[in-house]
């Protein structure tokens, strides 16, 4: 099955890609299911993620965030596996991970199991930021929540368990009945 069966993005005059037209979604797709307008999904997640986002962010930047959350997830790790898990470069890393101990939102010691390794570690401090910043975006989204009809609130409860499956790595998602 194509792509295109199953999705439609909005384009412009030109034909080109681009920001979210007419809605496109009242052709079903070839697999009888409505389609998605692509571009107008991106550019609402997006925009979405981005006014979440503008609360204070401690100092840090959005990667130093995402890595410090992934050290809170994962447990003490060492610092090559938090490379390989934020997809970033060693030389990046080391600056990263830098800025994270400056601000006391990690600790770095040896691997027990390898003196050349380091491992790192959430310290109380990082993870009472990262419990701030959390209850700061969850206010903000409950306050947008009470702007929503009630039937409108069903429909984004309904699109959770979808909008969960396409936040996973295309390795781990799947069809979820």
């Amino acid at each position: 099955m194509s792509t295109e069966s199953v999705v439609t993005a909005s384009r412009d005059e030109t034909g080109a890609l681009g920001e979210p037209g007419p809605a496109s979604g009242a052709e079903p797709a070839a697999d009888g299911g409505p389609a998605v307008d692509v571009t107008r999904l991106r550019v609402a997640l997006a925009r979405l993620s981005r006014r979440l986002r503008k609360h204070e962010l401690a100092g840090l930047t959005p990667t130093q965030l995402a890595a410090l959350a992934t050290v809170e997830r994962s447990g003490p790790m060492r610092l090559g596996d938090l490379a390989a898990a934020e997809g970033i470069a060693p030389s990046t890393l080391t600056r990263l991970v830098t800025a994270l101990e400056d601000s006391g939102y990690v600790r770095r010691f040896a691997d027990p199991t390898d003196a050349r390794a380091s491992t790192l570690a959430i310290t109380s401090r990082g993870h009472d930021m990262l419990e701030r910043l959390r209850s700061e975006t969850t206010m903000v989204l409950t306050q947008s929540l009470t702007l929503l009809t009630p039937a409108q609130r069903a429909a984004l409860a309904e699109a959770i368990p979808v909008l969960e499956q396409l936040a996973e790595p295309p390795d781990q998602a799947g069809p979820r009945g």
